[in-house]
């Protein structure tokens, strides 16, 4: 059985250092020391809960696989799972400062709960979500709540309820977000070329909006964002999970 109390065992199942582990299990044991524990008593200790949903999100592991790592039932595992999945989501920005500027793109997860996901541009059932990055830090600061994979990026940045969130704030966007008032490339016309200083803007504006693609790239190390089984919130939970552990592993 693996467990947090032995530090080799974090790292070749998590991706984390020993140190990030050990602040995203303090983050989690601050928010919980204002609720009253009710029923009985969990049979892991807090680290060892958080080292499980870890490994889950980062491997993807069936229940049958997972549980006997720990040395619990499927059953537990899943609760485990659907209680601490919440506790771990990113706590996303409200407020910016006047000169921040952001970047937002959209990605697709695979889903199997069919009720929150459509087919989409790779054919399979998906959810389609909006991830927001500061610009500067790389951190990411919003995540849109999913919507089916066949929105496009304009009706989805609307609807994920990421625009509200970001407000007024600059945000850079590719192409797709045509008509939605943030800052994306100069387009040109059928038969015209661009002017030298647009294919200058359009050059220095994809070089900034690639830090958006190398973020999801970090992200989708984490295999539970290639085939997701959770069912219901349970995919937006995981995406705002490791939205949170991507953030701390740049702050190391």
């Amino acid at each position: 059985m693996i467990t947090a109390s032995v530090p080799s065992w974090i790292g070749p199942f998590t991706g984390l250092i020993p140190r990030c582990f050990g602040k995203l299990v303090a983050a989690v044991r601050r928010e919980q020391a204002a609720d009253r524990p009710r029923g009985r008593p969990w049979s892991l200790s807090l680290e060892d809960r958080v080292l499980l949903v870890t490994v889950y999100w980062r491997t993807n592991l069936t229940m049958r696989q997972l549980a006997p790592l720990f040395g619990i039932s499927k059953s537990a595992a899943d609760r485990i799972i659907d209680h601490l999945g919440p506790l771990l989501a990113l706590r996303q920005r409200s407020r910016f400062r006047r000169d921040t500027v952001l970047i937002v793109d959209g990605t697709l997860v695979p889903t199997r709960d069919h009720s929150v996901a459509e087919q989409s541009k790779n054919y399979r059932y998906s959810t389609a979500h909006q991830v927001v990055i500061d610009a500067d830090t790389r951190r990411v600061v919003v995540v849109g709540r999913p919507v089916p994979g066949n929105r496009h990026d304009s009706r989805g940045w609307e609807e994920s309820g990421a625009k509200a969130a970001v407000g007024n704030t600059m945000t850079i966007a590719d192409g797709g977000y045509q008509g939605t008032g943030l800052v994306i490339p100069h387009r040109r016309r059928t038969g015209e070329e661009l002017p030298s200083w647009k294919e200058q803007h359009n050059r220095a504006h994809k070089q900034v909006r690639a830090r958006v693609e190398h973020v999801f790239a970090r992200m989708k190390s984490w295999k539970i964002l290639r085939d997701c089984r959770l069912k219901g919130d349970g995919v937006h939970h995981a995406m705002l999970g490791i939205a949170r552990i991507h953030n701390l592993t740049l702050t190391g």
